[in-house]
């Protein structure tokens, strides 16, 4: 044991590691798991880390993160910080009553929303310093999920760790190329303008985890972050819940695809010119898109000017178990990106043994490995190389046999939840380590607000989706949650 833990108080049963189980604040100012990665990630990993022996508090802003609970989990809770939730549908851009507005903070929220930026990474951040200054002594590290706010920088009471998924710049530039016309241009700048602030807060980072090599090289060039500060932790797939299952029927021509409509990112525009060409060899090939559907735009566009109308189905709200058997019908996985900065998508899909046609934009050959081996790889934005590794598996059942069995070994032996929380915790111990005046702090009590209460609530019902309810955390029984609500006149969950 170290001399850290012997002057900790009363002992606790080691973790995994054999050290003494850390006391984690896991912010995400986003944590919605119904779209995007961030939310999939903090799920995830909060979980693996209390399983690991690790105490996590979720601290995060609307949508709220949803939370694995059942036994073994009652080391892990939620602190919901709520900001003015102005992007919640139905009403997206809303203007907030005044009886909303709590403070400055808010005051800037609503400003920087009215002047056509994106005030959450900076407002979130401000939030979090003051509730984490407010409870200086109950954490022993503070993991960031790519806030990169101003409120981070400074003294928080307890080492910070950062992750960054990929630079935001990146979909910054992705977005400009695609823009029409100097207003959009104009717009898509100012939406932006928050990544001039994570450049400068990622510089000043000590610590700083991404999730693939080529994220790690991202992150140098366009933040200008030291390479000796970022440290790769691969993230991965749930593999007992995303598994192979011979007892759900495949459908002829179902090809499957996780994306937002028109995202320029995610590429779906290519893919639908690429169903298109590939009906020609393929009638009965069709697209199933996990995401929603956009009523006008390129996607929209395409699907009418290709008539691909009754070919193309979206799919919002399911739930885990129909995700699963959604990915094991499909004959064919794809993910069309122009850029990922690791692909969930595609470790999910070939945990599941569904073989993949993946480009080759961002970490997507770092996750789905070599073409022709664990997948059919090609070039990000050509919609005939998409269709040509379309065909090509659709009619070939031995190469779609191999290539899946290969895609879930590879995941497998390489990218699970239980590996990400494993070397996250290598990178907190050295983060406490390094910060100055470890060994005379002492773990507090967790789950109270500034004002010392804290409530314990059965689980509110959650919309359906990719996850299940929220945790239960601290003294409260499996199937509740503890959740601290640290600021009054918090607003209503919302879904995408």
């Amino acid at each position: 044991m170290t001399a850290e833990a012997k002057e900790a108080g009363p002992q606790e049963d080691p973790a995994a590691d054999g050290d003494r189980p850390l006391r984690i604040a896991l912010l995400t100012y986003k944590g919605n798991p119904f779209c995007g990665g961030q939310g999939v990630y903090v799920r995830h990993l909060s979980r693996e880390l209390v399983r690991l022996g690790h105490h996590v508090e979720v601290v995060g802003a609307q949508p709220y993160p949803v939370l694995d609970e059942g036994e073994g989990l009652e080391g892990l809770s939620l602190t919901e910080l709520p900001s003015l939730d102005l992007y919640r549908q139905p009403d997206p851009f809303r203007t907030p009553k005044r009886e909303e507005c709590r403070d400055w903070i808010d005051a800037l929220e609503v400003a920087t929303m009215w002047t056509g930026g994106f005030p959450e990474p900076l407002t979130f951040s401000l939030r979090a310093r003051r509730h984490l200054r407010s409870r200086r002594g109950d954490f022993d590290v503070v993991h960031d999920n790519q806030t990169l706010g101003y409120g981070l920088l400074g003294d928080l009471g307890a080492p910070l760790v950062t992750t960054v998924h990929h630079p935001i710049t990146v979909d910054r530039q992705l977005e400009l190329d695609a823009a029409e016309g100097w207003q959009r241009r104009a717009s898509v700048r100012r939406w932006y303008a928050f990544t001039r602030m994570q450049k400068r807060v990622a510089r000043r980072l000590p610590s700083v985890l991404t999730v693939s090599g080529t994220s790690r090289q991202e992150i140098v060039d366009h933040l200008g972050v030291a390479r000796d500060r970022i440290h790769v932790v691969h993230i991965g797939a749930d593999t007992d819940l995303f598994s192979p299952d011979p007892s759900v029927p495949q459908v002829p021509g179902r090809i499957v695809t996780t994306s937002s409509a028109d995202v320029p990112l995610k590429g779906l525009v290519f893919l639908v010119e690429a169903l298109a060409k590939v009906r020609t060899e393929h009638p009965g090939a069709h697209l199933v898109v996990v995401g929603k559907r956009a009523e006008d735009g390129p996607v929209a566009q395409a699907i009418e000017r290709y008539g691909l109308d009754g070919a193309v189905e979206f799919v919002k709200g399911i739930s885990d178990a129909e995700l699963v058997d959604l990915v094991r019908s499909a004959e064919v996985a794809c993910v069309p990106s122009l850029y990922e900065g690791f692909s969930l998508p595609a470790a999910e899909a070939m945990a599941t043994g569904t073989p993949l046609v993946a480009t080759t934009g961002g970490a997507i050959p770092e996750v789905a490995g070599p073409d022709g081996e664990t997948c059919l790889a090609v070039p990000p934005g050509d919609a005939g190389a998409l269709a040509a590794g379309l065909n090509r598996l659709l009619g070939d059942r031995e190469l779609r046999a191999r290539l899946g069995a290969a895609g879930r070994q590879r995941v497998l032996s390489r990218f699970t939840w239980a590996k990400a929380a494993q070397g996250t915790v290598a990178r907190y111990r050295e983060a406490v380590a390094a910060f100055p005046g470890t060994a005379a702090r002492r773990p507090a009590a967790r789950g109270v607000d500034p004002s010392g209460t804290t409530r314990t609530a059965r689980s509110a019902p959650r919309p359906p989706g990719r996850s299940t309810a929220p945790s239960g955390g601290g003294p409260a029984a499996a199937g509740t949650a503890t959740v601290t609500d640290v600021e009054p006149n918090r607003e209503s969950r919302a879904t995408c």
